[in-house]
């Protein structure tokens, strides 16, 4: 048994097709139809069946597709870390999500090219989920998010939390109104826009709207913004879900519902939108930074020095760490 033989069965497995996996492949049908007949003569068990139209796997063949799969990403994952490790690019990918664009990543970005004026950055918005692939296939070498992720492969350090503070419409009768409760809020229609949710094994369907409220203990919802509410046994009346944060604040400043934004937002659309604070101080947003395990690009301690040092001229609390 070997990888050639490994990926010519995954190729026909995904493909269901001799030919579409050759094309694939880059192998003629023959060669492909050997590689496949050596690795079923070495395990001794027959993998696809090979005649109904489009090819079906056997059994044993669906539950060897299922499990070898998973084996050989890892070994892509360890191969292109091994190459990486030997030869590290003189860029930095940084992956982010959109809300700490508009917190203090410009000035991070600005005062890292300050200080290591040869460095060479590209930045890429991505999804929190989204990060942990990129960082194993080397699309990114690091990533700001807002979750913690339970990865094998990835470390993350928790950067700071930020405070949320609520969205209204500016004609809202709670718009000039600071320092609010979420039971104030309840009776209003919440916006969604969590793409990621929360890392909690025991989850509830939540439909998109809801006429009544119910007490639900906040361990069981994984969507963010309701899991918030629920912390305070309160569920919105009513609530929305759209595909990211510009369509949430878009509908908020049409007048459509409220919503929950850290407070590095609160210049967005501000024309149309009254951005007001929470009493609640433990509603907040947290910022994680993470990255590979086994390999730390050479620029990462650059950057999260220049992380920190725009907390510290910032006023901004915070913990130094470091990957190791």
């Amino acid at each position: 048994m070997d990888l050639k033989q490994l990926r010519a069965f995954i190729a026909i497995a995904d493909l269901r097709s001799f030919s579409a996996a050759a094309a694939h492949t880059g192998l003629s049908q023959p060669s492909l139809s050997r590689l496949l007949k050596q690795l079923e003569t070495d395990m001794g068990v027959d993998l696809v069946d090979r005649y109904h139209r489009p090819l079906h796997l056997t059994e044993a063949g669906a539950f060897f597709y299922d499990k070898i799969g998973t084996i050989l990403t890892e070994i892509d994952t360890v191969t292109s870390m091994t190459q990486r490790l030997s030869a590290p690019s003189a860029v930095l990918n940084i992956g982010f999500v959109p809300s700490v664009l508009y917190g203090l990543l410009p000035e991070i970005i600005a005062r890292l090219k300050q200080s290591s004026p040869d460095i060479e950055v590209t930045l890429k918005d991505i999804s929190s989920y989204q990060q942990m692939d990129a960082l194993k296939s080397g699309d990114i070498d690091i990533g700001f998010g807002r979750f913690a992720h339970q990865v094998p492969w990835i470390q993350q350090i928790l950067l700071r939390h930020e405070r949320y503070v609520v969205a209204l419409p500016k004609a809202h009768p709670l718009a000039n109104t600071n320092n609010q409760r979420l039971i104030d809020l309840a009776n209003n229609r919440l916006i969604l826009y969590h793409q990621t949710h929360l890392p909690i094994s025991t989850a509830v369907t939540k439909s998109k709207s809801t006429s009544t409220k119910q007490t639900v203990p906040s361990e069981s919802i994984t969507e963010p913004l309701l899991h918030l509410f629920a912390q305070y046994g309160i569920s919105p009346f009513t609530t929305t879900t759209v595909s990211d944060l510009q369509v949430a604040l878009g509908l908020v400043a049409a007048g459509e519902g409220i919503t929950l934004v850290p407070a590095s937002l609160k210049t967005v659309r501000t024309e149309q939108i009254s951005y007001q604070n929470l009493a609640h101080e433990n509603v907040t947003s947290p910022i994680y930074l993470h990255t590979l395990k086994d390999f730390v690009h050479p620029k990462i301690p650059d950057l999260l020095t220049a992380i920190y040092h725009v907390y510290e001229r910032r006023g901004i609390t915070y913990r130094q760490q470091k990957f190791m």
